[in-house]
């Protein structure tokens, strides 16, 4: 008789999980085993829809903080 831990698929990649994954790939940096759980539990839409979404945040600030610098010229 199996486990019932064992009969169950794996489950996908939490949010926070995706985000994490997708923030250090900004810096080009990433653990073996987090790449191998990323490539084998989650969905590229997940990383292609966060990835957006951060990118859109980090150019969000740049514009801020580009904006708040040249208010103090």
């Amino acid at each position: 008789m199996s486990s019932p831990a064992r009969d169950t698929p794996p489950r996908g990649l939490s949010l926070l999980q995706v985000m994490q994954s997708v923030a250090w790939s900004f810096f080009g940096v990433q653990s073996h085993r987090n790449r191998l759980r990323d490539f084998t539990l989650g969905r590229p839409l997940q990383f292609v829809i966060v990835g957006c979404l951060l990118t859109g945040v980090v150019v969000a600030l740049f514009i801020a903080a580009a904006q708040l610098a040249l208010r103090f010229l």
